[in-house]
């Protein structure tokens, strides 16, 4: 194997400069000069990105600059030991002993575990202080080899090493006869992005921190030189677990609902015993934060994201959140539902049960296969759909209280659609379910029973009062204001149908895809399944949303055609993708017209997709899938007057785009590149 380190790749005393930058770059010229990169400046690049990422000083005086770069052609270490010190970020001062790790982007095993045994040998005080006092280079790359070896280094501090033995055993001695008969237990994960230096070095303070204070601490490293995963027994039996990361960690649902600390990789090299001891807090308040199943960062975002949010925007989120996963159940169901007809006809409702039980290849029906298939189509549809409310309601509990919120929040849509409460019903026990979810979840329990909270003791008790609130108290009102609504529905016709178009058009318009865009939207889908042929007002609401949906971004790809100096070349460049986008119901294509010019785009659309609108309601056109534009013709009632409506709308929102930037207020606008003129 390749040594390492050489000689000619040591630095002793020398002034290198005042910055990391200046030290990470001359210890990278001298890995080239050696011949072991193929270029200074890229492996400069990578170093120097990964230390703008994670400052590598280490305390005791030590930076450990490293990367992986495809310049670097063997695994090479260069050594420098400064006469004037240089800041990399340590927390107790700058640094005189400066390792550059250099490794290959597909460095072998073999190379990275020693490179990982180097790193983990510097926070050793024996070996640091055989460095500087080490008299010349040879010594120095006799040391590190010596490390690698696991050869004993010279006796630097032997004073120390022993006080540091006696204070361990001395704690682990007081600690071991506690009430338990043994030490506490914790787990941790070490891991960097680089996975060279700082994985391990957390690894091992940490260990050393917990064997101060008397702990059994075991510690996982998903380094670059291979990662065992922890023994189950091991991370059952821990009291707390430790993420000392800057990465996500690999399999974290194995610790699901241990309490966590969570924190940089470094701060496990920097404050080991303070990282120790918040873990061993943790493990005693009921409160403390909980490895859930999705991941701790993915928490924390969560609860940054959730801080200082006032009910209203709370509400709201639920709401939407609960929406975006009940479309896939409509979408799929929807579009099944509309193949069916398309190919039974609307007779196949009354026979659709009976066709798929009774018959099949080798028994058609009456009708042949074109009534088999779309009987088939149908009730795969219906049943898909009949998961429309449980899936509202469990989402929108699971936005609240997440994972225990889902049990009864779909068990709350179910007894919704029972009691015939519709949607409405499912948004109703879909709010309870998660607010009588999370407020058990905030209950203090014994630890012992922690485990069954989230799986059993949360979703049974909180499936009973809101369900139960639901059968015996909410699901009669609110299936009879959901009569009444459908009713209601149900009976527009000529002008009042044609304003409920012109406000649906007005809000799909508004913001583009934002939250009046996305209420318009949910009403529409969340309403889709109480359609049938007898009651297609639904369907009407459901093709009126998505016309109006399409005409803002058709619009702005017409309006580029229509006058091109008006319009950046930028801007032009979206044109040609908003036709498509706007043919595919993604009002979000003319979001960046919109974001260039508001005052001219927004009012514009808003006035052709109140057109649209206006017009879908009048014709009666009707759409059973809940998204698709163009491409789910086959799904559209009146096709042809749905087009007109969209066409219609389209021209006029992009002609008053036109003029408006021709006349209102008109500003100059770059139609080709700006060619720099020396003057």
């Amino acid at each position: 194997m390749t040594q390492l380190i050489t000689a000619d790749l040591v630095e002793l005393d020398q002034n290198l400069g005042n910055s990391p930058e200046d030290v990470i770059r001359h210890l990278a010229g001298r890995v080239a000069a050696n011949g072991r990169a193929s270029e200074v400046e890229g492996l400069f690049t990578d170093a120097f990105a990964r230390e703008q990422k994670t400052a590598t000083g280490v305390p005791g005086g030590i930076a450990i600059p490293h990367c992986r770069s495809a310049a670097v052609t063997e695994p090479t270490l260069a050594m420098a030991r400064l006469s004037q010190p240089v800041d990399f970020g340590a927390k107790d001062g700058p640094a005189d002993l400066i390792f550059f790790i250099a490794a290959p982007a597909g460095a072998d095993q073999e190379h990275l575990k020693l490179l990982s045994k180097l790193a983990r040998s510097l926070i050793k005080k024996d070996f640091t202080g055989s460095l500087r006092a080490a008299t010349s280079r040879e010594e120095i790359v006799e040391l590190v080899d010596n490390a690698l070896a696991d050869k004993p280094a010279a006796a630097a501090a032997p004073e120390t090493a022993t006080a540091t033995a006696s204070t361990s055993t001395a704690a682990g001695a007081a600690a071991g006869g506690g009430v338990s008969g043994g030490p506490r237990r914790l787990v941790a994960v070490t891991a960097c992005p680089t996975g060279i230096a700082h994985t391990y070095m957390a690894a091992d303070s940490l260990v050393a921190a917990a064997k101060e204070a008397g702990v059994d601490l075991q510690v996982e490293t998903q380094g670059s030189s291979g990662a065992k995963p922890l023994d189950p027994a091991v991370i059952a039996a821990a009291d707390a677990v430790i993420f000392a990361v800057d990465v996500d960690v690999r399999g974290k649902e194995r610790f699901a609902g241990k309490p966590v600390i969570n924190a940089p990789v470094k701060r496990g090299i920097d404050e080991p015993a303070k990282m120790v001891q918040e873990a061993l807090d943790a493990a005693d308040n009921p409160h403390a934060r909980r490895v859930p199943h999705f991941g701790a960062e993915e928490q924390a975002e969560k609860e940054a994201a959730e801080k200082g949010e006032h009910i209203g925007q709370k509400l709201k989120r639920a709401l939407l959140t609960g929406v975006s996963y009940m479309i896939p159940f409509v979408a799929g169901g929807g579009l099944l539902i509309a193949l069916g007809f398309l190919l039974g006809g609307y007779d196949i409702t009354g026979v659709a049960d009976k066709v798929v039980v009774e018959n099949n290849f080798g028994n058609l029906p009456e009708g042949g296969l074109a009534i088999y298939l779309g009987a088939v189509m149908f009730k795969i549809g219906a049943l898909s759909m009949g998961f429309l409310v449980p899936a509202l309601a469990g989402y929108i509990a699971y936005a609240i209280a997440d994972r225990p919120g889902i049990a009864p929040g779909f068990v709350s849509g179910a007894v919704a659609g029972f009691m015939g409460a519709g949607f409405l019903g499912g948004i109703v026990g879909g709010l309870l379910a998660g607010y009588i979810a999370h407020l058990i979840g905030t209950w203090a329990v014994p630890r012992w029973l922690r485990g069954l909270m989230p799986v059993v003791i949360i979703p049974l008790l909180a499936s009973i009062v809101a369900s139960g609130l639901m059968f015996m108290v909410l699901g009669g009102p609110i299936a009879g204001l959901t009569a009444g609504l459908n009713a209601w529905l149900s009976g527009m016709t000529g002008a009042s149908a044609v304003v409920l178009g012109i406000i649906l058009g007005l809000m799909m318009c508004f913001d583009l895809g934002g939250p009046v865009n996305k209420v318009a939207y949910a009403f529409a889908v969340a309403g889709l399944s109480a359609g049938s042929a007898t009651n297609q007002a639904p369907w009407q609401i459901m093709a009126t949303v998505m016309a109006a949906g399409m005409v803002p971004p058709l619009a702005m790809a017409l309006a580029t055609v229509l006058d091109k100096k008006v319009f950046s070349l930028a801007e032009r460049e979206n044109g040609k993708a908003a036709w498509l986008l706007g043919a595919s119901f993604i009002s979000e294509g003319a979001i960046p017209f919109a974001a260039a010019d508001p005052l001219r785009v927004i009012p514009a659309s808003m006035v052709g997709g109140a057109v649209t609108g206006a017009l879908a309601m009048a014709f009666g056109v009707t759409s059973q899938a809940p998204h698709g534009g163009i491409f789910v013709f086959f799904a559209i009632g009146n096709v042809l007057m749905f087009i007109v409506s969209i066409l219609a709308g389209t021209v006029i929102t992009a002609v008053i785009v036109v003029a408006l930037k021709r006349w209102a207020a008109r500003k100059a606008v770059d139609t080709v590149e700006s060619v720099p003129v020396t003057v």
